[in-house]
């Protein structure tokens, strides 16, 4: 609550916490003054060597838990609970960075074409989600979070809440305004039974949740034929991509996307050289030939 973390946050550090009090019951630690920093190795040894149910940790699930537990401890140090903080030194393992897998240009124009399979309320419903979705960058929570008091289709702006509860207006293009005006008047009131803000709703009147927009998402992927997997936030990684590529500058894009840090945004400059050195072996007369005298 004091972070205003996103409901998932929440919950997946609820999840760290409790295998954590398993593990220490079970290596007979009974009290905060007792955690050592040997026992939070051996606990992070056994999370990441497949200690739990043998299926090793991820290391950015074996990250999130230790930074969980460290908040724990920092907390209940705070709160006069115990003597030390022993994780004061205990630091996350870096997980590897990957370049995020964006589609095409074209692989998206074949997913929200594939969306497009008529005037029905579901068609309509779905091709507003997909344009909000690449043509604005947002999470798969901020768009089945939207009010349509967040919309704003005369100023064509849309108003975004992020993580840590933070708000960002972010510009609608001309596709997603066309996909939006269509699906509200034409297509939403096919969905309400009762009275809601929420723009995005299901069969039974309620707002679409993330796992039905992630099938959303999916379905049209399958039927453009792409053999990849797609997800909302692949969708996400191509909006951004698409900007970098066509020269938007990095601190305008972390802002379109939310992103506390330009760090966070700056791997995205990372997919521009890679793409500018395909291009440049391609195209260079020399840029192939080995064996040359430096």
């Amino acid at each position: 609550m004091e972070r205003g973390l996103a409901r998932n946050s929440v919950l997946a550090y609820r999840r760290d916490l409790l295998r954590y009090s398993v593990w220490c019951q079970a290596h007979g630690i009974a009290s905060l003054d007792d955690v050592t920093l040997a026992a939070l190795q051996d606990f992070a040894a056994d999370l990441s060597g497949g200690g739990e149910n043998g299926r090793p940790l991820a290391t950015s699930s074996l990250a999130r838990t230790i930074v969980a537990i460290r908040g724990f401890h920092s907390f209940c140090l705070a709160e006069g609970m115990c003597a030390s903080d022993p994780t004061h030194s205990w630091q996350p393992p870096s997980p590897p960075r990957r370049l995020p897998k964006a589609l095409s240009y074209e692989q998206v124009a074949a997913i929200l074409a594939a969306a497009s399979i008529g005037e029905d309320p579901v068609a309509l419903r779905d091709v507003a989600l997909l344009e909000v979705l690449y043509g604005t960058g947002a999470r798969i929570d901020e768009a089945c979070g939207l009010d349509r008091d967040d919309l704003d289709l005369v100023e064509r702006t849309v108003l975004l809440r992020g993580k840590g509860s933070r708000e960002r207006l972010v510009p609608l293009g001309s596709a997603a305004i066309e996909a939006l005006e269509a699906y509200l008047v034409r297509g939403r009131s096919a969905f309400v039974r009762t009275s809601t803000p929420a723009v995005f709703l299901n069969s039974r009147g309620a707002r679409l949740s993330r796992q039905s927009a992630w099938a959303v998402v999916s379905t049209a992927a399958e039927r453009a034929g792409l053999s990849q997997r797609v997800s909302p936030h692949t969708l996400r990684h191509s909006f951004a991509t698409h900007l970098v590529e066509r020269g938007a500058d990095v601190r305008v894009v972390q802002e379109l996307l939310g992103h506390a840090s330009v760090t966070t945004t700056q791997i995205y400059t990372r997919v521009t050289v890679d793409t500018l050195r395909e291009v440049y072996a391609a195209s260079h007369p020399r840029a192939r030939q080995s064996g040359a005298s430096g």
